[in-house]
């Protein structure tokens, strides 16, 4: 949901302006159980790139909080795609697909062996 999303956005973007000057590991380790509790949460088949999209505003967010820490703008993208590849997850699909998940098989005629 739309109004879910851009709440999570909003919230997550005030703890960065609050955590801002605070070391990169912290910052980066509370963005990591973020991002990877919505990707497990919102994770099912067929909405993998909503979940891009997620990350994608986690990463933008994060970028802008890290250039605003300086007097300069001194923390170009190319620096800042080592730091994401290495704090925050990529968006895959968590949940099997339902015919996996509710696939049963069973031997015999009854279906309560």
């Amino acid at each position: 949901m739309r109004k879910r999303w851009q709440a999570k956005l909003r919230g997550m973007k005030a703890q960065l302006k609050r955590r801002m000057h605070e070391p990169i590991l912290t910052v980066g380790k509370y963005l990591r159980s973020v991002v990877l509790g919505h990707v497990r949460y919102y994770g099912v088949p067929m909405n993998g790139p909503a979940i891009g999209a997620f990350r994608g505003a986690v990463d933008r967010v994060w970028w802008r909080v890290l250039r605003r820490r300086s007097l300069g703008n001194h923390l170009p993208w190319r620096r800042m795609l080592p730091l994401l590849a290495t704090w925050l997850p990529p968006a895959l699909i968590c949940h099997p697909y339902p015919l996996v998940r509710f696939g049963v098989t069973t031997q015999g005629r009854s279906r309560m062996r």
